[in-house]
């Protein structure tokens, strides 16, 4: 994975409720956010840099199928090339994998987190996560679990 991010205020606001927003920068070097994902987030963090996207049409194209943060974090990372954008919403994410961008969501960034030992299991943070209104499918949930090795195997 990339040592920079940008970020959707999904993910800030998830990592967030549950205590765990230092992760992002435990794990990236450079975490960015486009305006209107600062705005949609709503707290200076002065770790994480808030930046302008240049391409106006870029952002006006895709916000006819998601909306202003998902378009400004996808437009940026074009504009960034180098970094990997941070979607859970599944249509922005599509959109993003089909121009060729590197993406990861919140539950990524908790297996990578497991993964570089900064913490012990993702399942009590995802049931965190679910309990604080941040929604993990159960397809997605068990995944999580099989790739992070937490599932009970039969």
């Amino acid at each position: 994975m990339s040592k920079c991010i940008i970020s959707d205020s999904t993910c800030l606001i998830a990592l967030d409720r549950i205590g765990q927003l230092t992760l992002l920068k435990q794990l990236f070097e450079q975490i960015y956010v486009p305006t209107a994902v600062h705005r949609e987030f709503g707290k200076k963090v002065n770790w994480i840099k808030v930046t302008s996207v240049h391409n106006p049409i870029a952002i006006k194209t895709l916000m006819i199928q998601i909306d202003a943060g998902e378009s400004e974090v996808i437009a940026l990372a074009l504009e960034m090339q180098d970094c990997v954008a941070i979607l859970d919403d599944k249509k922005a994410r599509r959109i993003a994998q089909d121009i060729g961008l590197k993406i990861t969501g919140t539950v990524g960034l908790l297996l990578k987190a497991k993964k570089d030992g900064l913490i012990d299991k993702i399942k009590p943070l995802l049931n965190q996560l679910n309990d604080a209104g941040f929604h993990v499918g159960e397809r997605l949930y068990q995944n999580a679990l099989r790739l992070a090795n937490e599932i009970d195997e039969p």
